[in-house]
């Protein structure tokens, strides 16, 4: 068991022949009890200062491990963004890609869809030029016959004879 400063005090020392002076003693003794109460107040600080340190250690300790936790979750969450946005990146590339061949297919059905009916309009212009030169010469070939020159004459005479036809009438 720890000595005190009250043991200290009530100490009695027993008294030999030609021992040390009492008082002496006694004032060594006091000296003694007030160091060794100042050891033991500045023990019992030092106590409550490592038990208050430990206590705020422990505080800082839970903080760290809690902020060490979160980090961990944040990273965590970080990487599936970051895995999620790339799925979702790929899937969109892949559907643009789709849709990219998708038009491209019909642009090129489209195209020759359209180069088909180019080049049946170039054959229906085609026959249709031939058949108007063929016409117009037709044309032309009647114009220069000269079976118009006797359907104009024979009118001519046609006509001259109804004229008179209708005078000789009028004066009948």
């Amino acid at each position: 068991m720890p000595l005190t400063p009250l043991d200290i005090h009530n100490k009695e020392f027993t008294r030999g022949f030609r021992g040390y002076d009492e008082d002496e003693v006694n004032e060594f003794l006091d000296q003694v009890i007030k160091d060794y109460e100042n050891v033991i107040r500045e023990k019992n600080e030092l106590f409550s200062k490592v038990n208050e340190l430990e206590e705020r250690l422990e505080h800082f300790s839970n903080i760290e491990e809690t902020l060490n936790k979160s980090i961990l979750v944040a990273q965590e969450s970080a990487e599936e963004v970051r895995r999620n946005a790339k799925k979702e990146s790929q899937l969109i590339i892949k559907e643009a890609e789709k849709n990219a061949d998708r038009i491209i297919n019909d642009a090129l059905n489209k195209s020759r869809k359209i180069e088909l009916e180019i080049e049946e309009l170039k054959k229906q212009a085609s026959v249709y030029r031939m058949r108007f030169k063929m016409l117009i010469e037709a044309q032309l070939e009647m114009l220069h016959n000269d079976d118009w020159d006797t359907v104009i004459d024979t009118e001519e005479e046609q006509s001259q004879e109804e004229v008179e036809t209708d005078r000789q009438r009028q004066l009948d």
